[in-house]
């Protein structure tokens, strides 16, 4: 690896200062970080240590109040906070998922949630977009664990953070800190869709980080649902999450959002259509799932995805009104 500066402050408004400047990158757990810079896929003059900001960490609030998330929290904490697992199960499962012990007790939410994509033809140095020669690497080469939404454009990689998707579905904010002081936005408006290779697929600015995130009153049931290759260590392959709120026993408002299928993390707005109104049971779980795959278009090796995610959105859904059929 190249060499570079190494700054470790102590206070978020001296971070922001030292990450302003061009090819800075700050570290965290350095789950992702170390190993970009390991193979030149990132090499930073500048590297900011945040776990010294002691303002970045800590988890507070409580279901009805709401519940506030230090970006610098480890997904350990996360796991072993009781107002998590017992009303946010949406957020509990999605982490508990994540790595194995010894990566959750290094791995941090901001860290989680702002981690570069895992498409391997990005992280062999060819760029997000992948085009070489004019050609599509992604097209026309290996695309088994690429997009099948939003496929139209050269944007072909999945968005990596699984911890964005309950997040999302809960309708939580991320608070960012930056140069120009705080500003407040929905965490699915951290991801965009580059379209050429000088766009990011983040939505920061120089010197901006993630504080916190905000995470609304419970309202309804959650829950989030995952299939993967093996139990062993290793990242999902698709993994939804839900928030429903009812009006007696008939959903009056849903969220519901996918992780492993799009560049961003996608919300099936067709899901939620599909639910409004009725009652959560096997049937109307199911033509939720056959409705968020309606618009799939898969690449030439990823069509078991469609199959793969319309059956992870039924099972979450049920799996929020405590009907876990497929368990026996």
């Amino acid at each position: 690896m190249n060499a570079f500066d190494f700054a470790a402050p102590t206070s978020v408004e001296d971070a922001v200062k030292l990450l302003g400047v061009p090819e800075a990158e700050a570290l965290s757990g350095g789950t992702d970080l170390l190993s970009r810079i390991k193979d030149y896929v990132a090499s930073p003059k500048r590297v900011v240590y945040l776990k010294d900001v002691k303002a970045l960490a800590g988890i507070s609030g409580d279901a009805a109040s709401g519940l506030t998330i230090g970006a610098g929290s480890r997904l350990a904490d996360v796991l072993a906070s009781n107002v998590v697992r017992d009303s946010y199960p949406a957020i509990w499962q999605a982490t508990l998922e994540v790595g194995t012990p010894q990566i959750r007790n290094m791995a941090t939410v901001g860290g989680n949630l702002l981690q570069r994509p895992r498409c391997w033809y990005f992280r062999a140095g060819n760029g997000l977009l992948a085009v070489k020669d004019g050609k599509s690497l992604v097209r026309e080469g290996d695309n088994r664990y690429h997009a099948i939404f939003q496929t139209d454009g050269d944007a072909l990689f999945v968005n990596p953070s699984s911890l964005a998707v309950p997040l999302i579905a809960l309708g939580a904010k991320a608070v960012v800190s930056g140069p120009r002081g705080e500003r407040t936005i929905a965490v699915e408006d951290l991801y965009q869709v580059p379209k050429s290779e000088k766009d990011s697929e983040l939505t920061l600015a120089a010197g901006e980080i993630v504080s916190k995130l905000v995470v609304p009153p419970l309202k309804g049931k959650n829950a989030s649902y995952e299939a993967r290759q093996k139990q062993a260590h290793d990242w999902p392959i698709i993994l939804a999450s839900v928030n429903l709120s009812f009006d007696g026993d008939k959903v009056s408002d849903s969220r519901i959002v996918v992780y492993g299928v799009a560049p961003i993390p996608w919300r099936s707005k067709a899901a939620e259509e599909a639910l409004a109104g009725k009652a959560i049971t096997l049937e109307t779980a199911e033509a939720a799932g056959a409705a968020a795959i309606a618009a799939a278009k898969p690449l030439s090796m990823n069509a078991y995805k469609v199959g793969l995610t319309q059956t992870v959105v039924k099972r979450t859904l049920l799996a929020a009104v405590g009907n876990r059929y497929w368990e026996g």
